[in-house]
C-alpha cells in the first residue's frame, strides 16, 4: 500500500467557501439557541461533489481531500446530502436526514468509505479543551476502507487496533513528530511517514482516508486553533494547519466514544448509487 499525499488544510476554511446563506431558514433554532461550529471532511476518492444542506447548496465541486468551514450553525436538525457536481439535491448519491447538531459543540462531518468500501457521512464531536502549557492535542480517526490499523510515532505504536470508524486522541508535547501508520500487529506500513508538526495550544485531527484495494490510502489534516490554557489565552488567528500535526485526543461521547447521534442514519441514496 502505497502513501499518495497528506492534505494538509486550515480549520479556518482555506479550501473552499462555506456560503451557508439561507440555510436552514425553517429549522433555525430561536434567536437565543445555542449554536455549534461544524467543518465538512471530504474523504471519497475520486468522487467530487456539491453539498446540500436543507436542501440549499452550500458547497460547490468539492474535491476529494478537501476540508471546508467551520460554519456556524443554530442548534437543529439538518439534512445533508451529496450529489455529483451539478445535479439536483434530488439525485444525491449519499445522504443523512435530520442529523442532530448540538448547540456548543464542534462538529466534523465527515464524507468517506466505510471498512467494506461503501460511502458514508460519518459526524464527529471535536475536543476543543484547552491543553496544558506546551501541549497539543492530536486526534486520529480511521475513516478508510481499510483493515484495523495501528499509528507509530518514531516507529513505536502510539494508537493500536485502530478501526473505521474509530477515533483516538491524546495530549502531547508539542513539535515534530515522523508519524505512519501500519497494519495493526504488523510492520507493514499503509501510510507515511509523515512529519507531524504540533503546535502548541492547537488540536490536529488525522483522517485516514481512500481505499487499500484501490491503493490510494492518503491522510488529509484539520487543525483547531485557540486551545491555550491561561495565560496563553489569545488564539494563533488563523494560523490553520499545524503542518501534519499530531496531537492526539480520544473524544467519547456519552462514553462511547466516536459518533454524533444522528436521527435517521447515514443512507446511500436509492435513487442513484454513488462510486463505492
Amino acid at each position: 500500500m502505497q502513501f499518495a499525499m497528506f492534505r494538509r488544510v486550515a480549520a479556518g476554511g482555506a479550501v473552499a467557501a462555506l456560503t451557508f446563506a439561507g440555510v436552514g431558514a425553517a429549522t433555525i433554532s430561536p434567536a437565543y439557541a445555542a449554536s455549534a461550529k461544524v467543518s465538512v471532511v471530504h474523504g471519497i476518492p475520486d468522487t467530487p461533489v456539491d453539498v446540500y444542506v436543507d436542501g440549499k447548496k452550500t458547497l460547490d465541486n468539492f474535491q476529494p481531500g478537501d476540508v471546508a468551514g467551520p460554519l456556524t450553525l443554530p442548534e437543529g436538525s439538518y439534512d445533508i446530502a451529496l450529489t455529483k457536481p451539478g445535479e439536483p439535491v434530488g439525485q444525491a448519491i449519499l445522504k443523512v436526514d435530520a442529523a442532530k447538531v448540538p448547540g456548543g459543540a464542534n462538529i466534523s462531518l465527515a464524507a468517506h468509505l466505510s471498512a467494506d468500501g461503501q460511502p458514508r457521512i460519518t459526524p464527529f464531536v471535536n475536543d476543543v479543551s484547552k491543553v496544558g502549557a506546551g501541549k497539543a492535542r492530536l486526534i486520529v480517526r480511521h475513516t478508510a476502507a481499510a483493515p484495523a490499523v495501528d499509528v507509530r510515532a518514531g516507529g513505536t505504536p502510539v494508537f493500536q487496533d485502530l478501526t473505521n470508524p474509530k477515533e483516538a486522541k491524546a495530549d502531547v508535547d508539542a513539535g515534530t513528530v515522523k508519524a505512519d501508520v501500519v497494519l495493526a500487529g504488523t510492520d507493514t506500513v499503509a501510510i507515511g511517514p509523515a512529519d507531524l508538526n504540533l503546535k502548541e495550544g492547537t488540536a490536529t485531527v488525522v483522517y485516514a482516508i481512500g481505499s487499500a484495494e484501490a491503493k490510494n490510502l492518503e491522510l488529509v489534516a484539520q487543525t483547531i486553533t485557540g486551545l491555550h490554557s491561561a495565560p496563553h489565552g489569545v488564539p494563533s488567528g488563523s494560523g490553520g494547519l499545524a503542518g501534519t500535526g499530531v496531537a492526539t485526543w480520544w473524544y467519547a461521547l456519552a462514553g462511547a466514544g466516536v459518533l454524533l447521534l444522528v436521527g435517521g442514519g447515514a443512507r446511500l441514496a436509492t435513487a442513484r448509487t454513488g462510486r463505492r
